[in-house]
């Protein structure tokens, strides 16, 4: 692991002006590709549901897309070593740009799914790239409310995609070319150096199961959070049916999750600036936990209470990938942040995947409380690893943190 000496040094020699250009070249990067990304996956669906091809068939599509980020982000590590992030950058942008285009050649669905495949894995590689810039250039002392920015502007970002679908229509090429020029607009301000990417030394590579066990806290804080995301999105319009609401009731609750999330980063952000990060992540499960339970108990029959508990619960869960991202950048340097960062990609990748399945059995087996009681199982087994695996993490962020301090009073 890199010493916390050499991280302060790099920081130390850039100056603010600089950091901010930096932070903000990789964060308006990484938000155009959300726009992009969003308006793309939604098209997809209703095109290929426009063809008459099953649910079935396009959740295949997704979960083929959700291989491939895993395949992309353990590759990240490697490739941060030998191409240096502004080259690889580029490269992931032009080749999601080609795929989109490609998109636009054939509505056959074989074709689509390997362009899916290589659109996702490029993907991958932008996002943990990117969020290695942001995480490893973000002052230590204001880190964790960069990262609430950054995850604020991504979702304004995904929230805008389906907006412009609206306006451009699904039919014919004209949808696919706009994300595309999207996704050549995302490129301008990594091209145009609007700051300084850090520079990844040569080193060992590092397996990436030590990135799982090693700071298990934050990052099962991503396959946590990437399957009540997935789960919550997907499924509370369905658990509203369950209830007996309609399905406009339904999307609203996923608006109501989604608000939650968006509003609530800065502050947690900020929060977690100034306590100790494991801790926080284990009062955000426990909240968590708490508020999936009234959820379950409490049901739809008071539906202002339960979208006001929503909201909350929306933000509060929301805020454990920040401040899991936030903690690993607290906790590695260097090339095993790129490491870990690509670890935390990939098990957010899992969670995506297995979330679902699981908490729609939970959902089917005791509907329409079973969606919550089983969000509420997975948020126990969370606390409990945080309980077991804080110790060290805990005295590991301190002493960074009081080395930090020290440095900057010397």
């Amino acid at each position: 692991m890199t010493s916390n000496t050499e991280q302060h040094s790099s920081l130390s020699d850039i100056g603010d002006e600089a950091i901010i250009r930096a932070l903000v070249s990789a964060i308006a990067t990484v938000t155009l590709v959300g726009v992009g990304l969003s308006l793309t996956l939604a098209l997809l669906a209703l095109r290929l549901a426009e063809q008459g091809f099953s649910a079935g068939a396009i959740g295949f599509h997704s979960t083929a897309g959700g291989v491939a980020v895993m395949a992309g982000a353990a590759m990240v590590p490697t490739l941060v070593r030998r191409y240096r992030i502004r080259p690889l950058l580029v490269l992931a942008l032009v080749t999601s740009g080609l795929c989109l285009l490609s998109f636009t050649l054939t509505q056959d669905y074989w074709a689509w799914l390997l362009i899916r495949t290589l659109f996702a894995w490029a993907l991958s590689i932008l996002f943990v790239t990117s969020e290695y810039w942001i995480n490893a250039v973000a002052p230590p002392r204001q880190r964790g409310l960069v990262l609430g920015f950054y995850l604020t502007s991504l979702s304004g970002g995904f929230a805008l995609g389906p907006i412009i679908l609206g306006f451009v229509g699904t039919q014919g090429a004209a949808p696919f070319l706009v994300a595309t020029a999207i996704f050549a607009l995302a490129a301008l301000p990594v091209l145009l150096r609007g700051g300084q990417p850090p520079e990844v030394e040569d080193a060992p590579a590092v397996p990436m199961l030590h990135f799982f066990t090693r700071v298990p806290a934050a990052t099962f804080a991503g396959l946590l959070y990437g399957a009540i995301e997935t789960a919550s999105l997907g499924l509370l319009p369905v658990y509203a049916l369950r209830a007996g609401l309609s399905p406009q009731s339904g999307a609203f609750l996923a608006t109501l999750f989604a608000f939650g999330n968006l509003i609530f980063q800065f502050p947690i952000g900020f929060a977690s600036d100034r306590m100790n990060r494991n801790r926080l992540l284990g009062i955000i499960a426990f909240l968590s936990l708490v508020l999936a339970f009234a959820m379950g108990v409490a049901g739809t029959q008071w539906f202002l209470f339960f979208g006001v508990l929503l909201v909350l619960w929306g933000g509060i869960i929301g805020s454990l990938y920040a401040v899991g991202l936030a903690l690993l950048g607290s906790y590695f340097k260097g090339p095993d942040l790129a490491g870990a960062n690509a670890a935390y990609i990939m098990l957010y990748s899992i969670g995506m995947l297995a979330g679902p399945p699981i908490i729609g059995l939970g959902l089917d087996l005791y509907p329409p409380g079973g969606f919550f009681y089983t969000l509420a199982v997975l948020l126990l087994l969370y606390l409990m690893l945080v309980s077991f695996s804080g110790r060290e993490t805990a005295q590991a962020e301190n002493l960074f943190r009081s080395q930090g301090r020290t440095r900057r009073h010397g």
